[in-house]
This record gives C-alpha cells, structure tokens and sequence, in this order.
C-alpha cells in the first residue's frame, strides 16, 4: 500500500469526525430486507457497516424482512403466493413459514454474520418480551395474519444498548391473546423510531431512492421535506413499492423523528456514505 494511499485513508476518518461526534449515543432504525438480502457480497458489506455504525457510538435497531426468501420457501411447499394490497396474504400456514424463514433463517444468519464481523448481536421478533403489540390489519379479512402494530414497550431494546449489543428483530408481532402476525417491516421499523424517538430511520430498498422520473436513476430527489414528500405521493410521482415506504416515513417524521432515508441497499456502504458525507445517500425527509 502506497504512502499516498494512507495518507487519502486518514483524510476520509479525519472528515469522518464531525459526523461521529454528532451522531454518538444517538439511535438509527435501520429497514434491510428485499433484494439486498439475496446478494451475499451486498449483505456482507451492510454487516461491516451495521458493525462499523456501532463501533463509532450509533445505537442501531436492525429490523429486517425476507420475502424473497420467504417466496422460496413457499414455492418448494407448493403454496401460492398472494398479495393483497401490496401486503403477502398470509394465511395460517404461511405464517408458520414466515415465521421459519424469518426467525429461524435469515435472523440467524444476520446475527451470526455481525457477530463475525466484530460486534455482538441479539435476536429476536416482536413476539419476544412482548416489545411489540399487534392488531389484524386494517385492510386483512378474517384469517388473513397482516397485521399492524397496536402498542410497543422498549425495555428490552434499551436493556440490548446497555450491554453495547445490536437489536435484530425480525417484522413479527403477536396480538394481545399471543396470535402471530406478519408486519411489514418498513412499517415495523416506523413504529419503532417513533416509540424510540429515533434521530433517523433508514429504509434500504431495490432504488436509488425517490425519483420524479421512475425509468430515470439521474432524477433522484436527494432531499426534500414534509409538504413535498405528501405531494408527490398525491399527485402520484411516488408510484407502486415506494408509496408505503414514503409514507411511513412521513408519518415517522410527524410523529418526531428527525430524518427519515430511502436508500439504495444494493449499493455497497449506502448506509456510510449517508452517515458520514454531506451527499448522503438515496432520499432524506425532513421536517
């Protein structure tokens, strides 16, 4: 390694400081799920910065989904896979696959890997300590487990900080008799920073971030505020998948978080690049 190359290293840490000064001790909720999930490179570089984010001092809540995975799952089983308002129908027996795939698969697998990387983590889902209460969605039919979450109790989560650990909760909840329910888990990570009055949420996804132009990645809008963010979900340049996304974290920011980011997960260290550059990375809502 060349004496420049060390040189350019330091500069990077060195401009890297304000940043660390100002987000120690403060709590990011950060969504990873979808397509980024699949790729091991893509998830082995989002570990080293989960990692790397709680070196510096960040309390990071992980919650992460699966349904790629889950969608595997259900094909080997033979069992069709529905979406009802943009939501996986999820009867009976796909929970206890949502359950497996979630909890017994990928969490374990993103626990052992920060874990390897150099922290330590501690998993589990919204059923574990009872942190989070759930409710059959608003838009589900009796027998259709797509639920919302109904009340939070964060002890458990702050108990995990204490102790220098990593939450990783998988978007899981029971409702008050002890019935599972699959959330969403851009919604379960709303629900989160807002009970934790979260300094940021951060939602990965399979995009750059929001676009005017959905066919054009050079239309990214890189920063924008509440009334704007309404707009363009109204006037419909916010379309499909990007939607819920956008509205939770409008309804994130209303209920006092201070930013909220769509970032590309497929893109190595979006979560870096949005916490220690003043160019950040995908989309930033504000107040």
């Amino acid at each position: 390694m060349s004496p420049q190359t060390d040189i350019d290293r330091v500069k990077i840490l060195a401009e890297a400081l304000p940043y660390i000064q100002k987000f120690h001790s403060k709590i990011f909720v950060i969504k990873y799920g979808g397509s980024a999930l699949t790729d091991p490179e893509i998830e082995k570089s989002t570990i080293n910065d989960l990692v790397l984010l709680n070196s510096v001092g960040i309390k990071v809540v992980l919650v992460h989904g699966g349904g790629p995975e889950i969608n595997k799952m259900l094909e080997k089983l033979g069992k069709e896979i529905k979406f009802e308002n943009g939501l996986r129908h999820t009867d009976s027996e796909t929970m206890e696959v949502v359950e497996m795939v979630l909890h017994g698969k990928v969490q374990r697998r993103l626990v052992s890997a920060i874990n390897t990387a150099g922290a330590k983590a501690f998993g589990f889902s919204g059923r574990d300590g009872r942190i989070m209460i759930a409710k059959r969605h608003s838009a589900s039919n009796e027998g259709n487990m797509v639920g919302e979450i109904k009340s939070s109790s964060l002890d458990l989560i702050h108990d995990i900080h204490k102790l220098g650990m990593i939450p990783v909760i998988s978007s899981i909840a029971p409702d008050e008799n002890g019935q599972a329910y699959n959330i969403n888990a851009d919604s379960m990570a709303a629900e989160l920073a807002i009970s934790l009055q979260a300094d940021k949420l951060m939602l990965m996804t399979d995009t750059p971030g929001i676009l005017l132009d959905k066919n054009n990645p050079e239309s990214l809008i890189k920063e924008m505020d509440l009334i704007r963010a309404e707009e363009l979900v109204i006037t419909d340049v916010v379309q499909g998948g990007m939607i819920p996304k956008t509205e939770c974290c409008i309804k994130s920011i209303k209920a006092g978080v201070q930013k909220a980011v769509i970032l590309n997960g497929l893109q190595q260290h979006s979560l870096l690049l949005d916490t220690f550059t003043d160019a950040g990375s995908g989309t930033m809502i504000c107040y």
